[in-house]
């Protein structure tokens, strides 16, 4: 805990446990009092402070539903490449309890090394460039000890469709149920020139897919099939597009839409933190384009591989702590737009770029910004998203509702203003008896360390210890809060 917490805040006496991963729940940290009302102001750091630059907002929260949140929506994804490490086993304590703190979630095995990587049947695993049962194994106790479940990518480029079903037949009978679908191949309208010569299309992706899926169905017909994983996002409309009209009439077992995204190119000057926080126009487009060939077909999307800025980010912005204000708001705004998740994907022992948990092969160094960001994310729970309505001056904000299936009401503000706080009045929907806020927060946008919710770090192992949520001043009906700069507040109300 950051020293001087308790003489700022005045919480009273209570006492602190250190929690090991599965001890505390989203209910525990949820539930909490305090005694500190919301008529003051938070700094950066979660104290109590007067603001010289302050946007007064209106928040009113609608009746309307605008898409749903599914307990695996959060989501991580992984270079196929780590299975040749003793990453993915059960015994690997800090990585087991860093998921179990955020999950339930969906894991991705995929990435560019997924189409560098052979099944060898009678491999004897951790084996650079293979995957063989005993790394699929691993995987499975992995999967047991924290409850994850997996989409599983298999290799389209440098393989054959016999390997491939090989494959899949293994890997559905070893993961039961925690198998939620196959991946074949990884950002396939990058093949061209690439693996394949420059004539390649998206008609010849639809034929060589379908061969692959053809074998592994055969081989195990009732396993899902997911796709085409496209990487450009101005591609949907025609590589996504075209897999989906040619797959989706003939092929009964494909489920799911899939499509990556990433905000630019992390080597240009251009990818500043201004940029990651600024709303992407490219990206609504493609969200109702998605949208669109979902409703379509009949068939969910779901970002399979997401980041900051890709080539592994931009340095001094997709490791700071605003990266965890960009998560947050991104997961939202996919829920919004009617996806079915994201998978943040994993840039292993990045100090200067993205991760969401850093680490050099299965050494666990701890969790970065953006896991933060994910975390409170999960912690609003599950439900349906209701409309919100804000308005603030301009400021970089945005706000967004979830009503939980127990009837609670879980309000989330995100100020991404860099030098302004949000003074903000929210209108629930409903009668507010009682509400408290859980508070996300760091010393500034740019800086890489110092993040906490509710005062508290999340430890290597995913031990978490938060101070109760801040009781807010509800009158005539109106919430009243305080939301600094560069912060963002999880508010709940009943």
């Amino acid at each position: 805990m950051p020293s001087g917490w308790l003489a700022s805040c005045q919480y009273g006496n209570f006492a602190v446990m250190q929690l090991l991963p599965r001890q505390i729940s989203r209910r525990t940290i949820l539930r909490g009092s305090a005694g500190l009302l919301a008529s003051s102001f938070f700094n950066r750091r979660g104290f109590a402070s007067a603001s010289d630059g302050e946007v007064k907002a209106s928040i009113v929260v609608g009746h309307d539903s605008i898409g749903t949140i599914e307990p695996e929506f959060c989501g991580l994804s992984y270079e196929k490449s780590l299975l040749a490490v003793p990453f993915f086993s059960k015994q690997n304590e800090r990585a087991v309890g860093l998921f179990n703190r955020l999950g339930p979630g969906n894991l991705r095995i995929g990435g560019n090394s997924v189409d560098r990587t052979q099944w060898v049947a009678n491999g004897r695993g951790l084996t650079e460039g293979q995957v063989a049962p005993p790394d699929v194994d691993a995987l499975a106790g992995f999967l047991k000890a924290t409850g994850w479940s997996v989409l599983y990518g298999v290799n389209m480029a440098t393989s054959t469709p016999a390997l491939a079903s090989a494959e899949i037949g293994y890997v559905s009978k070893a993961l039961g149920n925690k198998l939620t679908g196959i991946e074949i191949g990884n950002e396939p309208d990058g093949y061209g020139g690439q693996y394949f010569n420059k004539e390649w299309d998206p008609a010849t992706n639809v034929t060589r897919w379908q061969q692959f899926a053809d074998a592994i169905l055969k081989q195990t017909p009732d396993v899902a099939l997911t796709g085409p994983g496209i990487g450009i996002l101005n591609h949907v409309n025609s590589w996504t597009a075209s897999f989906a009209s040619a797959m989706a009439p003939q092929t009964k077992q494909l489920r799911q839409l899939t499509q990556h995204y990433y905000r630019a190119d992390g080597h240009s000057p251009s990818s500043t933190m201004e940029l990651l926080l600024k709303p992407d126009p490219n990206l609504a487009v493609a969200m109702k384009q998605l949208q669109s060939l979902s409703q379509r077909y009949r068939l969910p999307f779901r970002f399979t591989e997401v980041n900051s800025f890709y080539n592994g980010g931009a340095p001094g912005v997709s490791n700071a702590c605003g990266s965890a204000l960009w998560a947050l708001d991104f997961l939202f705004q996919l829920a919004a737009g009617g996806a079915a998740g994201a998978n943040f994907q994993d840039g292993g022992n990045f100090t200067r770029g993205y991760t969401v948990i850093s680490h050099r092969d299965a050494t666990i160094y701890g969790p970065q910004p953006e896991y933060y960001g994910l975390l409170l994310f999960t912690l609003a729970g599950t439900g349906t998203m209701r409309a919100v309505n804000i308005s603030a001056e301009k400021a970089n904000a945005t706000a967004y509702a979830v009503e939980n299936r127990n009837g609670t009401l879980n309000i989330v503000v995100i100020n991404k203003d860099a030098d302004r706080n949000l003074t903000a009045t929210i209108q629930a929907g409903r009668a507010a008896h009682q509400a408290s806020a859980t508070l996300l927060t760091m010393p500034s946008l740019q800086s890489t360390e110092g993040i906490r919710i509710q005062g508290a770090i999340v430890g290597k192992d995913g031990s978490f210890s938060p101070h109760p949520p801040v009781n807010l001043k509800i009158s005539d009906g109106g919430i009243f809060t305080t939301v600094n700069a560069g912060s963002a507040a999880l508010i709940q109300v009943s």
